[in-house]
């Protein structure tokens, strides 16, 4: 891994990483390592975590989300980060409007939302705990 990566690895003030080392473990420990790992981990985030604007609070963090098991789009991603780094996965946080493009028509306009990115063979790609479904970025 490259150095300049390592950076993605550390906690943050919404990603208390050192507190999810074992529950990383017991949730991804059985799943290999890399692509496999991340979708068991978005897979995890977006079946177990429930979406709701009135769940939004300023202090948020991953563990409130895991705690609670509802949040907003960037409380779903916060989780799923922290799930990454916890095995050394190295994630980053991204947020602007999601795109609609190769998805079906939604009945409201686009929305600002956060999604994260992982470092997978040599290159960052796109992820999204809350929808779980593939979609391009627009920043």
């Amino acid at each position: 891994m490259p150095t300049h990566i390592l950076g993605y690895l550390l906690n943050s003030r919404y990603c208390e990483v050192d507190r999810f080392s074992t529950i990383a473990a017991e949730l991804f420990g059985g799943v290999a390592p890399g692509w496999g790992r991340v979708e068991a981990i978005c897979d995890w985030v977006h079946a177990k975590v429930s979406f709701g604007y009135q769940y939004a609070r300023p202090t948020k963090s991953a563990l409130d989300v895991f705690a609670e098991r509802f949040g907003v789009c960037r409380g779903f991603q916060h989780l799923a980060v922290t799930l990454c780094r916890a095995p050394h996965i190295p994630p980053r946080y991204a947020t602007g409007y999601l795109g609609d493009i190769r998805v079906p028509a939604a009945p409201s306009a686009m929305d600002f939302s956060a999604w994260f990115e992982v470092y997978l063979e040599d290159r960052w790609w796109t992820f999204d705990a809350r929808h779980n479904a593939p979609v391009l970025a627009m920043c």
